[in-house]
């Protein structure tokens, strides 16, 4: 045991030097002085109210916090159903999951190696022969059997490996906002393809009534021809108009085709045998009031910064890595095992053999590879700072943009149902009068063309409110911190 006493001081000794000592900067988050609102003017806390809309008016509900599952709101039993299928089977979503996972595991084995020694048992047998030749002795065969347990460590004297650690800490930070994001990303591209199917149909709908009024209308005016009441070029007038109206409905139709199979691939579906509910307008509903957070708030929320925060500490360990390589690095040894030329006498106390050992290794001269690479981490990290900004003041932007545009949304929703209300009933009055006489048929075909313009603008403006409204809770996080519980790699693997 008198062997063994130094060591086990000098391991004690170091154990306590390490624990306050680590070069390196220490993390600390730029300090941006967010400002107190997203917009430069105020926003109304009432939105416009179109007058066929049967809800109260909307408003935005300030400092208020956001639902983990929100699209919710719109109400809509089947966009729920298929969101839960899209996160239950995206293949987006597991790739995630899986460099979740990676990570998690990639950290405990750097910890492993770093905080813990390595211990290695071995075993070897061996014939030689030694050469006669050598101290002129005769030359002799024999079995040598070695076996010996070896334990090594490297003294983390200035903090390199915690530095380490602390880099591979961040990177499960980042995949664990990645995830996050993607978890986002999809949940909200399934409710925008909901909803821009939901506006084809209707699309597709109106279009088709149209066509169906306008081939009415070319029914009467042929047998007006035929009666001698009107010229060939108003019934040529309609046959256009009808056509015209008749050549807008396929790209509707393939447009519809087009978003039923982004669909299916986001719930991790083939197009052809994928499986989903038909989404109509008059499903969805919107939500009386629109949560907004503080601005305050806002970093803490959206993934997009917590991840490229994670990125910045991560620049910042590297840093301390780099810095710790400048000095020197202490690693300790030991072994014990046993020796010997025959099998016989392998555990009698004459083959007992052990080591214990220290190095030093202190770089003094490696062509400023060691200082460049240091200066390369420090630019590394400013770069990641530059970006994190950049992401904070996207961030902003994205809120302040869905903002005014809900609030124009209300304003166009309004003007399009008067619009397309005063259409409409210009249309039925024109179509009363030509059939007594009383207008031309060039006013006819123009309250036509109001009618079916204003049809299609009232579903597009619709379809746009309930899109922005999607992303408002997109572009403020999406709640993803009020879920009951965060995703574990243990539970990911499930």
């Amino acid at each position: 045991m008198k062997t063994f006493s130094p060591l086990i001081t000098f391991v004690t000794v170091a154990f306590i030097t390490i624990t306050g000592c680590a070069v390196g900067p220490d993390f600390r988050l730029p300090d941006l002085a967010t400002p107190g609102r997203y917009t430069a003017t105020p926003l109304p806390s009432k939105l416009a109210k179109a007058p066929s809309e049967s809800t109260d008016v909307r408003y935005f509900v300030f400092a208020e916090d956001l639902p983990a599952r929100w699209w919710m709101v719109f109400r809509s039993p089947e966009l729920d159903r298929i969101i839960k299928q899209g996160l239950a089977d995206s293949p987006s979503l597991a790739a995630a999951q899986a460099a979740l996972i990676k990570a998690e595991e990639d950290l405990r084995a750097v910890s492993g190696s770093i905080l813990f020694p390595a211990v290695n048992a071995g075993f070897q047998a061996t014939r030689q022969r030694t050469s006669g030749n050598v101290n002129t002795g005769d030359s002799s065969t024999f079995n040598l059997y070695n076996t010996s347990v070896n334990v090594s460590y490297t003294l983390d004297i200035f903090g390199g490996g915690r530095r380490q650690m602390e880099a591979y800490q961040a990177e499960v930070d980042y995949q664990r906002y990645i995830y996050e994001g993607t978890y986002l990303t999809l949940t909200a591209n399934i409710v925008t393809s909901a909803i821009l199917e939901a506006s084809l149909r209707e699309q597709i709908k109106a279009t088709r009534e149209i066509i169906a009024a306008e081939q009415k209308q070319l029914d009467v005016i042929r047998k007006q021809f035929e009666l001698g009441a009107v010229s060939k070029a108003v019934v040529l007038s309609q046959e256009t108009q009808l056509a015209m109206t008749k050549a807008g409905l396929p790209p509707i139709e393939k447009q519809l085709d087009l978003t039923r199979h982004a669909l299916m691939v986001l719930t991790g579906q083939f197009p052809a045998s994928g499986q989903a509910p038909e989404f109509r307008l008059e499903t969805l509903h919107l939500p009386e009031s629109l949560p907004v957070s503080l601005p305050s708030l806002l970093a803490r929320q959206r993934p997009d910064i917590r991840a490229s925060e994670a990125l910045l500490h991560k620049a910042c360990a590297a840093v301390g890595v780099a810095t710790a390589n400048l000095y020197p690095q202490i690693t300790l040894s030991a072994g014990y095992g046993f020796q010997a030329i025959s099998d016989a006498i392998f555990f009698n106390g004459q083959s007992i053999a052990w080591n214990l050992g220290a190095s030093l290794l202190q770089p003094i001269f490696r062509g400023g590879e060691l200082t460049a690479r240091r200066r390369s981490a420090v630019a590394a990290y400013d770069q990641a700072t530059a970006q994190y900004r950049q992401t904070v003041l996207k961030a902003f932007q994205d809120v302040a943009d869905v903002l005014r545009a809900l609030e124009s949304d209300a304003r166009t929703l309004q003007a399009q149902t008067d619009a397309e209300a005063a259409a409409k009933a210009t249309l039925k009055l024109s179509e009363t009068q030509y059939q007594l006489g009383a207008v031309s048929y060039p006013l006819l075909l123009t309250a036509q063309r109001d009618y079916q313009k204003t049809r299609i603008s009232l579903i597009t403006a619709q379809a746009q409110q309930f899109a922005d409204t999607a992303a408002l809770f997109q572009a403020l996080g999406g709640g993803w911190w009020n879920r009951e519980s965060m995703p574990e790699a243990a539970e990911l693997k499930e």
